[in-house]
């Protein structure tokens, strides 16, 4: 009985530090984003290096992809489509390519496949997973909803195209996100 007692207890302890996986989390127990983990002009395309205090007051849609992922490549138009409709509402996209293959290391290859693919949104370049085991990620596509105070309020994984079911989620919680107040 002591042990099961002990799992919950731990299992509840967990939820309340990992970000929500498809639901929005509250804000109150919801976790800090990571500061960003590459500072230099050459690892971010797109954009200048970012900061969450300079993105404090805007939700965040922040997305892990890497370019040889055919997943990854078949959510891009959704996430165009969310930069277009919810852009204008305040939504911010900000990228974090972490690679899997050789290939995907090479910065001029991803320069190529953002120019490609017409991101145009910011684009982080996490070669050495720094990003990506500071939120412990594990999957491409990944998608973590952060709210105007810099909170990790939801994740979600795996390919997502306009109007599916995980879309319809992912909007519904960013619309949720983006009518509550700056803080």
């Amino acid at each position: 009985m002591r042990i099961a007692t002990l799992a919950a207890v731990l299992g509840v302890l967990l939820a309340m530090l990992l970000p929500a996986s498809g639901r929005l989390e509250a804000a109150e127990v919801a976790p800090p984003a990571p500061a960003f983990t590459h500072a230099a002009q050459a690892d971010w395309l797109n954009s200048s290096p970012l900061t969450w205090q300079q993105l404090r007051g805007q939700v965040v849609l922040l997305e892990f992809w890497t370019f040889a992922c055919w997943n990854c490549d078949r959510s891009i138009p959704w996430v165009q489509d969310l930069q277009k409709r919810l852009g204008v509402r305040g939504l911010r996209i900000v990228s974090v390519h972490t690679p899997e293959l050789a290939r995907e290391r090479v910065r001029a290859n991803v320069v190529a496949a953002v120019a490609q693919r017409n991101v145009t949104w910011p684009v982080m370049l996490d070669d050495d997973y720094s990003y990506w085991n500071a939120l412990g990620n594990q999957y491409w596509p990944a998608f973590y909803l952060v709210d105007k105070q810099g909170r990790v309020r939801a994740s979600f994984a795996g390919e997502t195209h306009i109007g599916d079911a995980q879309a319809r989620s992912v909007q519904d919680a960013l619309l949720k996100l983006l009518a509550e107040p700056a803080g």
